[in-house]
């Protein structure tokens, strides 16, 4: 079965940075989108960033562009999201998902997305 394992997240300060890690899993990705999506407290679920594993072509929320970067070790089967000069309102659970028919720009979600469990990412001010 297809497992996405999240982590990283923690608890850092305005400014700081984190990088988020997500190994995926119980199948072969070589074809899908890999991304992640945010959700804060009170909030409905946002995408932030994606990469299409096979070409690399990347997408990034508006408000995330030139702080963060997504990346992927194929190798591994693991994206990666480093988040840089990170603020406040980046505050919330972090979601990995993979979508083997979609854009990356944004991300889709359907029936066919799988999830990681979350890691919590708290940015202090």
């Amino acid at each position: 079965q297809v497992q996405l394992v999240e982590s990283g997240g923690g608890l850092v300060q305005t400014g700081d940075s984190l990088r988020l890690s997500c190994a995926a899993s119980g199948r072969t990705f070589s074809g899908y989108v890999m991304g992640w999506f945010r959700q804060a407290p009170g909030k409905e679920r946002e995408f932030i960033a994606a990469i299409r594993l096979n070409v690399g072509t990347t997408g990034y929320a508006d408000s995330v562009k030139g702080r963060f970067t997504i990346s992927r070790d194929n190798a591994k089967s693991t994206v990666y999201l480093q988040m840089n000069s990170l603020k406040p309102e980046d505050t919330g659970v972090y979601y990995c998902s993979a979508n083997p028919l979609t854009t990356v720009q944004p991300m889709g979600v359907s029936p066919l997305s799988f999830w990681g469990q979350g890691t919590q990412v708290t940015v202090s001010s």
